[in-house]
């Protein structure tokens, strides 16, 4: 039964949707650190956690249980992607559950700091009525820049349309026809919008790029007297430089919600005119946290119960539907992967998958991790997985293309795989015949049919008469049974290739036996998966 460890603490609605589903067990472990949390994440499948906990590579390294880990909410930075990746470990969040909430705080802050409403307040407080001290400014008719233009950046958009403001956006992902369509004028690069706005909030992930998005060169070009937002990540703005925007009077606001090191009590931006700062309150609302929790735990059950993946991070979406109506592919591709790994044993250096026929317009990324852990799976084993194949492959810095073609050519789906290593390639097709039969059809250009299970042994000669009787006489005397055989060759008397299913182990004596056969240019043992195993992750 499904386990799941919920590491910080969830909203009451989500932990009675937990209690309420259906094979599944949990427990409430807050505050773990070090080892103690890295014990704990090897006692579970699942985990949920918010902002408090931090995954880092060091709780996460040799972690052989947890299959996934969801954040209620829409952050990820407290997770390292790159560790859970690599240990088959899939990164969901619940982008939509506080996009209102935090749309509506960027909207209150931006109205605050223009409105001056903290200082006012704190003013009535210590007993002074300063009406003129706090002279405002009105949003109406302000252009507002928005970087980020996914949930919470639109959500910002529309909430400040609604508000009379013109609205600028970057974002690298969105055409300008769908920008327009929302109402926002669309620019190239951010530096584009800063001469022109009087307000910017950013709505981005923090990352390499983003970091330091504005700084002491972008206030040179900003617009005099611009206001500043950011409920996104701290981080995206240099704080430093956006006090020495205060004080030049380059900047006349910023407000922030979200700080590099949090919880942070410490700023040099705390306490100074024009500034209004909460902690991190995005999306702190009671109906945010109610339905991060519930979509976080609907997010988990169903990954473990069906294997649905929605809102990776690190990972292809995937459904039961897609599963399913792929799973025949899924099993040949993982066949493919293991035969390729049997002919080539070491120093692959590049793969590269086509797609043929109605394959080709499938979505075949599940495909393309099914093959890469059967290449991988019989040097790590239980380490590779459907979720972190691919990024083994590139750490051993191999490269995986891939390519579709329409035309279905001898079947109405195939796939075709090349791969190269320093001194010789191979190139293997398959096709699925039915729902569940794998079958072998080009190897190394040659065309044949071969079943593709159990153990084979693949061999090349002179297409000469008696070879086929040489081999099932050495195996025979060998106590080998030949179940199937398929050859391929290019002429008569030329070139040819063989593939024997054999019951059984191949001992080596009657490999050496049959590759000392007069007509037999080289002979290989590949074991496969046994006909109709599914591999256990599937």
């Amino acid at each position: 039964m499904p386990s799941v460890l919920v590491l910080d603490d969830l909203a009451q609605e989500g932990l009675d949707k937990l209690e309420a589903a259906s094979g599944v067990t949990y427990e409430v472990r807050t505050g773990l650190k070090g080892e103690q949390l890295k014990a704990a994440l090897n006692e579970f499948d699942g985990a949920i956690c918010r902002s408090g906990v931090k995954l880092t590579p060091d709780v996460i390294e040799g972690n052989t249980r947890l299959k996934a880990v969801v954040r209620a909410g829409v952050g990820t930075d407290n997770i390292d992607k790159p560790s859970c990746t690599r240990a088959g470990i899939v990164v969901m969040n619940t982008p939509a559950g506080n996009t209102i909430s935090t749309a509506e705080h960027a909207i209150a802050l931006m109205l605050a700091m223009s409105r001056n409403v903290a200082p006012a307040y704190q003013s009535l407080i210590e007993g002074r009525w300063d009406r003129k001290k706090f002279m405002g400014t009105q949003v109406a008719g302000k252009t507002l820049g928005v970087v980020g233009l996914g949930r919470i950046g639109q959500a910002v958009a529309s909430r400040a349309r609604a508000l009379e403001m013109d609205l600028v956006g970057y974002d690298p992902f969105m055409s300008a026809d769908h920008a327009k369509s929302l109402g926002i004028e669309l620019v190239e690069k951010v530096d584009d919008m800063l001469p022109r706005v009087d307000y910017l909030t950013v709505h981005t992930p923090l990352t390499d790029e983003t970091r330091g998005m504005i700084s002491d060169a972008q206030l040179e070009v900003i617009k005099p007297g611009a206001r500043l937002i950011n409920c996104a990540r701290g981080g995206i703005y240099d704080e430093a430089a956006l006090v020495r925007g205060l004080e030049s009077g380059k900047l006349a606001g910023v407000a922030l919600d979200v700080y590099p090191d949090e919880p942070c009590t410490e700023s040099p931006l705390f306490g100074m005119p024009g500034v209004v700062c909460t902690p991190h309150l995005g999306a702190s609302t009671e109906e945010a946290q109610t339905q991060v929790a519930v979509e976080a735990v609907e997010l988990l059950t169903a990954f473990l119960t069906t294997g649905a993946i929605r809102c990776a991070v690190n990972a292809a979406a995937l459904d039961p539907k897609t599963i399913a109506s792929l799973k025949g592919y899924i099993n040949v591709a993982h066949r493919l992967g293991c035969l390729a790994e049997g002919l080539t044993p070491s120093g692959v250096g590049s793969c590269r998958i086509i797609y043929r026929g109605e394959l080709a317009g499938r979505d075949t990324k599940i495909l393309n991790a099914a093959f890469a852990v059967g290449l991988l799976e019989h040097a790590m084993g239980d380490e590779v997985n459907l979720i972190n194949a691919e990024s083994l492959l590139t750490e051993r810095g191999i490269q995986l293309v891939t390519e579709t073609a329409s035309q279905q050519g001898a079947f109405r789906s195939s796939m075709t795989v090349d791969v190269a290593t320093g001194e010789a390639s191979h190139s293997l097709s398959a096709t699925l015949l039915g729902e569940d039969m794998p079958r072998l059809v080009q190897i190394d250009g040659y065309r044949l049919e071969a079943f593709l299970d159990g153990c084979l042994i693949i061999f090349t000669h002179k297409d000469v008469p008696g070879i086929i009787g040489s081999i099932g006489t050495v195996l025979g005397q060998h106590g080998v049974n030949i179940a199937q055989m398929a050859v391929g060759r290019n002429k008569p008397g030329g070139d040819a290739i063989g593939v024997l299913n054999v019951d059984g182990e191949v001992p080596a004596d009657g490999l050496d036996a049959i590759r000392g056969l007069e007509a037999i240019s080289s002979a290989r043992v590949v074991k496969l998966p046994a006909a109709g195993v599914m591999p256990a992750w599937l």
